[in-house]
């Protein structure tokens, strides 16, 4: 009779295990090539990134350039990670150019593979959830932070340990026994106590660990990810050496996430007796604190494959991608049909870029910035997943810097004019060195009067296109139009005014502006006749006078 009902339960959990997986797995292949829903936790997805020494990387995207590029909307549009390892992972990778041609080609031939075999990604993904929990971020801690060092006196705590098992063991025979016992204990209770906060650092991170290496060693078993790093098998070893320690914590995390009372006040009066937590803790941190680069070899070769995934489910999701082509020339960037990811149904655009920078002109909302910002985002995406948005696009090894986006740092006490001031300079120190550059500037000095921001703007914008640097800037100044002409090519946008109304088909158009709409918009939008008499005749006149535009 127990025989049968075991067998029942057995069935019953089996059939159970099978429709999760199977759900789990129609749920992966539904959701490929599609947007995640959840929100993003940047303040832990930014942890790996802030405490790397990415030192040797070839550019590392400042906090400014990621701001004017709108980075943290570009994570989200292509972060189809399944783990918060990969989530951080690819978080890094996208804010450091790193160059290595023949990792490039192996991620490729990796990501045909996740596209074209669904059974092979799908169970990689179902790998990859289980380090789905919140408390996974913490992993990277364990490699990146300064470890906690135990006190002194810790050489008492064996003792101590040892002495509980004593006086119990002797308490079966002499009653007597049990005082001394007693004693121990609440010394024990007092030292498991003051431990307690030490093992609140690691209580999240060490039961995620144990799941990170048990995942690196599933995946490492698929000969075409075993390439990603041979010899990780070792790693993963070293870190299985300190396994049984470490899952003391992992039941630690269970019995607290499930809350079964009893179970947790019975393993609670153990390790409070015999001081397990503290003899465990610290020697499973100081095994841990001499494996500090096998960890981070377990954490990139899960988070890479991660991000391969990822990347397999951006392409799979898009109506038009390419590869980008990475030329010796360094002057020039090609595009064909470009656009902005974020921008649901986009106008894509051709550009080509040689001899000369390119200034844009054109009204407000007429499409100059988000042009811009497309070529800066396809840029950092070819260069660091090796996917842009366009249907070709060749440029040179460049580092990429931009002015777009400037506000006032009240903090400081710094004006909108002053924080530019900053950010351009530190462009023209950059345009003095070796690697070509491509600086994206909108409205340059847009914070002053107007003679000293074309003046001023006229002689960065020549320093800033000499050596190998590439420039685009836009600009509400036509005047610039006429001064840097031998060293800019022109291209404008415009708006379209028809039946009191205005519209934009934010096509790149060849030349400079040549119409000006700003008045005609205001007597539109019905401004008082008064108004918009003296605007034309003011206009005509500062056209006659030092400024030289011709209507």
């Amino acid at each position: 009779m127990i025989k049968d009902v075991l067998l029942q339960l057995k069935y019953m959990l089996s059939h159970f295990t099978f429709n999760r997986k199977k759900d789990m797995a129609n749920r992966l292949k539904q959701s490929f090539g599609k947007m995640k829903t959840e929100t993003s936790n940047f303040k832990m997805i930014e942890t790996y990134f802030r405490n790397k020494d990415n030192s040797e990387a070839y550019q590392i995207l400042s906090d400014k350039t990621c701001n004017d590029l709108d980075f943290d909307d570009l994570f989200k549009f292509l972060d189809r990670t399944n783990s918060k390892v990969g989530q951080q992972y690819l978080y890094n990778k996208l804010r450091t150019v790193k160059l290595d041609e023949n990792q490039t080609n192996l991620d490729e031939v990796i990501i045909g593979k996740l596209t074209n075999d669904s059974e092979l990604r799908v169970s990689i993904q179902q790998q990859l959830e289980n380090l789905s929990h919140k408390d996974a971020y913490y992993v990277t801690t364990l490699f990146q932070d300064k470890h906690l060092k135990a006190p002194k006196w810790f050489g008492f705590i064996p003792v101590l340990s040892f002495a509980s098992l004593l006086f119990l063991t002797l308490s079966f025979f002499e009653v007597k026994f049990l005082l001394v016992l007693l004693v121990v204990v609440v010394i024990n209770f007092l030292i498991h106590y003051w431990n307690k906060n030490n093992v609140v650092e690691y209580i999240n991170s060490l039961p995620q660990l144990l799941k990170l290496n048990s995942v690196a060693f599933q995946l490492f078993k698929t000969p075409a990810l075993k390439e990603l790093n041979p010899k990780l098998s070792k790693s993963i070893k070293l870190i299985d050496e300190v396994k049984r320690r470490m899952s003391f914590f992992r039941l630690e995390a269970k019995l607290q996430g499930d809350f079964v009372m009893i179970a947790w006040s019975i393993f609670e009066l153990v390790k409070t007796a015999f001081l397990l937590e503290s003899l465990l803790l610290f020697n499973v941190i100081k095994r841990l604190d001499n494996k500090r680069d096998e960890l981070e070899d377990v954490f990139q070769f899960v988070g890479h494959i991660d991000m391969l995934v990822s990347i397999a489910s951006v392409r799979n999701g898009l109506e038009a991608y390419c590869i980008p082509t990475i030329t010796t020339n360094e002057n020039a960037i090609i595009v064909k049909e470009i656009s902005h990811p974020l921008i649901l149904k986009c106008e894509r655009n051709d550009i080509t870029i040689s001899d000369k920078s390119i200034l844009l002109t054109g009204s407000n909302m007429s499409g100059k910035t988000t042009f811009m910002r497309a070529i800066g985002v396809n840029i950092i995406t070819g260069l660091t997943i090796n996917t842009c948005f366009a249907k070709s696009f060749e440029f040179p090894l460049v580092k990429l810097f931009s002015a777009i986006r400037i506000s006032d740092d009240l903090m400081n006490n710094k004006s909108y004019y002053f924080e530019e001031v900053l950010t351009v300079k530190e462009m023209i120190l950059e345009s003095e060195k070796e690697e070509a550059n491509l600086f994206l500037l909108d409205e340059l000095f847009k914070g002053t009067n107007t003679v000293e921001r074309i003046s001023a703007g006229k002689a960065v914008l020549s320093t800033l296109a000499k050596n190998k640097n590439i420039v685009v800037v836009s600009t509400h100044d036509i005047e610039l139009t006429d001064m840097l002409s031998n060293e800019y090519e022109l291209y404008h946008f415009s708006e379209v005014i028809s039946n009191n109304t205005v519209g934009f088909d934010y096509k790149l158009k060849n030349g400079k502006l040549k119409n000006r709409n700003a008045i005609r918009i205001l007597e539109i939008n019905e401004y008082p006749k008064e108004v918009i008499q003296e605007a034309i005749e003011i206009s005509k006149e500062l056209d006659n006078s030092y400024l030289g535009v011709e209507d």
